[in-house]
């Protein structure tokens, strides 16, 4: 399915459970059959997880034609990638991982299906592990929207959220079909000229989101002026079935760099209760923090944006980011075993930069896949 792949492609093969979605997503990309042994081999409760299997079974739902056979323990995967396909679909996030992860893999797929992909996903909306529906639809589409892919039909919807442990959310997610990308120049963040952001509350009082956003606001008025947060308050069927609040935050810069934070108040019955004062002013700090590391493209979507990078024309590429996550590293070595691609990648320091952190300048050369499952009108 890539550009440039000739013959049979060979079969990767991977041991352990971490990075399970990255390496699916870019076997899927690349056309390439995988291999992961030794899930969780050592464990009490050995295998797959509940929400690595309904992810396998997302994948599934928008390729046509994928083989996937999981040994009797659920220890051993072996993936055939099929034709990424899209078109209108459901599916049942597992409520012990929140939405954002399935999101986020579906964010690197959807541009190259067959057909425009919509979807519905239900679950947990919000959490503290994964970034939030909020997150991804302040900062990945816009991402999105600077590669070219853009239209009315690109959006993120929450139609119900949902907190953990018993969620209930829905989503709607939709996205047009691209047949190649375009390169970017993504080299200065430039100044911070707005603060934007939500504090939600769902089955609770609706003053909480108000206290959230006076902490959050003491903090940030000392450094600009221009700064509104809404206060979003489900009531009934919308708000799901677990009580919970929390908050994400947005700055925007002059160049249109997004970038985010967000925090999400402990699940009912686990941990101690959260103050929504304390948790508005740590989100605040969060978002600070964040501005610090700084770069074109927050930490939660620096993979996003080196994929789409890699999956660019036969062009240069180059962004500017702040200092690269775990998450981020491995992902550009399997970008290297999968599309046999490397990164330039040129420290920058903060005397070269005048601001915040350590910063990363990545250039890349795409490799001019174009998207052979569109259909041609």
């Amino acid at each position: 399915m890539a550009g440039g792949a000739a013959g049979p492609a060979q079969c990767l093969s991977y041991a352990g459970c971490n990075f399970l979605r990255q390496r699916l997503v870019l076997a899927t990309l690349s056309g390439r059959p995988l291999k992961i042994r030794k899930i969780r081999a050592k464990e009490e409760d050995p295998g797959l997880r509940d929400f690595e299997a309904s992810f396998i079974r997302l994948i599934d739902k928008v390729t046509n034609g994928s083989r996937i056979e999981i040994n009797q323990t659920g220890t051993t995967l072996y993936y055939q990638p099929g034709l990424l396909y899209g078109g209108s679909l459901e599916h049942d996030c597992s409520p012990s991982r929140s939405i954002g992860y399935y999101l986020e893999s579906l964010l690197c797929l959807a541009p190259f299906m067959k057909h425009p992909l919509k979807i519905v996903l239900r679950g947990v909306t919000n959490d503290q592990v994964d970034p939030s529906v909020d997150v991804l639809k302040a900062t990945a589409l816009p991402l999105l929207k600077k590669f070219g892919i853009d239209g009315d039909s690109l959006e993120i919807k929450i139609n119900r959220r949902g907190m953990p442990p018993k969620g209930g959310g829905e989503i709607l997610f939709a996205c047009p079909v691209r047949k190649v990308l375009q390169p970017i120049q993504f080299t200065d963040p430039g100044k911070i000229k707005r603060i934007r952001g939500t504090a939600y509350s769902v089955r609770v009082s609706p003053q909480i989101a108000n206290r959230m956003v006076e902490s959050a606001r003491s903090i940030l008025n000392k450094f600009l002026p221009d700064i509104y947060i809404y206060t979003d308050h489900m009531k009934g069927v919308s708000s799901g079935k677990s009580p919970g609040f929390g908050m994400c935050l947005t700055a925007e810069t002059i160049n249109g760099t997004i970038l985010s934070a967000e925090l999400a108040s402990n699940p009912q019955g686990q941990g101690a209760a959260v103050l929504p004062e304390e948790l508005g002013q740590n989100c605040a700090k969060l978002l600070l923090e964040e501005v610090y590391r700084g770069g074109c493209v927050d930490s939660t979507n620096q993979s996003l944006a080196l994929l789409l990078m890699t999956l660019g024309q036969r062009d240069v590429s180059k962004v500017l980011l702040g200092p690269l996550s775990p998450y981020t590293i491995e992902f550009l070595r399997h970008l290297r075993s999968f599309f046999q691609i490397m990164f330039k990648i040129e420290t920058k320091t903060p005397e070269e930069e005048h601001m915040g952190g350590e910063k990363v300048l990545m250039t890349c050369v795409g490799i001019g896949f174009s998207n052979l499952s569109k259909t041609i009108r």
